[in-house]
């Protein structure tokens, strides 16, 4: 049965006319909340402005203490929390049958899910905040991690930027640093450092000891206290060992430049007194198997070519 074209006319004009009749049921809803929305706004602002403030003044009481990164990382994490709390209450000025209890039931299902997909994120940021509440090393410390040793520039929320001391940078996961091996080379203001020198067993222990370590006494930028060492150390194939140990300045460049010093000094120190510095002696012993008596035990000789008195011997044996 074809259906008459005023019958679809008039499905058309009833369709728009309930459209129409929604839309502005949105509008009229939109205009009912505009007031709510206004106060949301406002407690939105008033929030963010107090979180702003409480930063500030964070950042400063811990500036004052020497703790501007910890300042960093906890102003902002009261900031955005008490703006998340501000945005939670404005959201129910807005929407007067929610709940604060649904809310905070919603943002705990949310914060699981979160957690899970960003979990190395909230990890390295949560160690990053036990790392700046701690303080196994400081801003400026020189400190190594596994195979990356340098200056600490800044600890930030997701890594510790390190300077190496052949000028590059190294972030490192805040996470890494804190489960694993620290070694804080600036933990303390100076620094033991050792060189281990060899002399001839001919020359007197004693007297080279005293040598290495009048000269240790007078290198600029070895500490006087504790005082500087030569001791005897071992005795080895070819010389023996006498460790050189004294301290410096904790810092690396310290450490580095007296040590050239010190090989320096103890070697010409120890050439003008006349102390052996040998080389190191190796022997090869080379096994001439040619001999017809090669494995007669009393009758080879090892290394060495057969001889007149060798064969002569042979000959009589048989």
């Amino acid at each position: 049965m074809q259906q008459n074209p005023g019958d679809k006319a008039s499905e058309v004009d009833a369709d728009l006319t309930e459209a129409i009749g929604q839309v502005d049921s949105w509008v009229d809803g939109a205009v009912k909340l505009l007031p709510n929305f206004a106060v949301a706004l406002v407690v939105l602002i008033v929030f963010y402005g107090i979180g702003a403030l409480l930063k500030f003044l964070i950042r400063r009481h811990l500036k004052r203490r020497d703790r501007s990164n910890l300042g960093d990382v906890l102003g902002g994490l009261v900031k955005w929390g008490v703006t998340l709390v501000g945005l939670l209450l404005a959201a129910t000025i807005v929407m007067p049958s929610l709940k604060p209890g649904d809310l905070i039931a919603g943002l705990g299902v949310g914060s699981v899910a979160i957690g899970f997909a960003f979990k190395d994120i909230l990890q390295n940021w949560l160690a990053g905040l036990l790392i700046l509440i701690r303080q196994p090393f400081e801003v400026g410390d020189q400190i190594q991690v596994s195979d990356y040793e340098g200056t600490v520039k800044r600890i930030e929320t997701r890594a510790t930027v390190i300077n190496t001391y052949d000028g590059q940078r190294v972030m490192i996961p805040n996470s890494d640093i804190y489960t694993n091996a620290i070694l804080v080379k600036t933990a303390r203001a100076f620094r033991r450092s050792d060189y281990e020198i060899g002399i001839g067993y001919s020359d007197n222990i004693s007297e080279a000891c005293d040598v290495i370590l009048q000269t240790l006494r007078g290198i600029d930028g070895i500490e006087k206290k504790p005082a500087p060492e030569a001791l005897p150390w071992e005795l080895d194939a070819s010389w023996v060992t006498i460790r050189a140990r004294w301290w410096t300045n904790s810092r690396q460049t310290d450490v580095t430049h007296v040590r050239a010093r010190v090989i320096e000094a103890v070697k010409e120190a120890l050439d003008e007194a006349g102390i052996d510095m040998p080389f190191e002696t190796q022997v090869h012993l080379f096994h001439d198997q040619t001999d017809e008596s090669d494995g007669q035990r009393g009758v080879q000789r090892e290394g060495w070519p057969a001889g007149k008195r060798t064969t002569d011997q042979s000959t009589r044996n048989s």
